[in-house]
């Protein structure tokens, strides 16, 4: 089985201020839709799984702002990876409430 492995990723659209945060609503279905853990944050979304997988949903991503009417996208990529698994809950346990 592959390691999982955390990225955190900040899908900007390059649009009119107005269609943004609609584009942005469309991403993060997308990710919803992965199967993929995740966490939504004000600036950015964290997601949780194989390495490819993740790399698959930026693509996946990139293709779904463009199409529903960006002119550009920006997306920021954190990934963090390790000999073992990585998990979202082991950065959030202490902070959720």
């Amino acid at each position: 089985m592959k390691k999982q492995v955390n990225a955190a990723l900040q899908v900007i659209p390059k649009s009119a201020p107005k269609e943004m945060y609609g584009i942005i609503d469309k991403a993060i279905e997308k990710i919803a839709d992965s199967g993929l853990r995740y966490q939504v944050c004000p600036f950015e979304t964290v997601v949780e799984g194989p390495q490819d997988k993740i790399f698959e949903l930026i693509d996946t991503l990139q293709q779904t702002v463009l199409t529903a009417g960006a002119d550009e996208v920006l997306i920021n990529i954190k990934l963090h990876a390790g000999k073992e698994d990585m998990h979202i809950e082991d950065k959030m346990e202490k902070y959720d409430s």
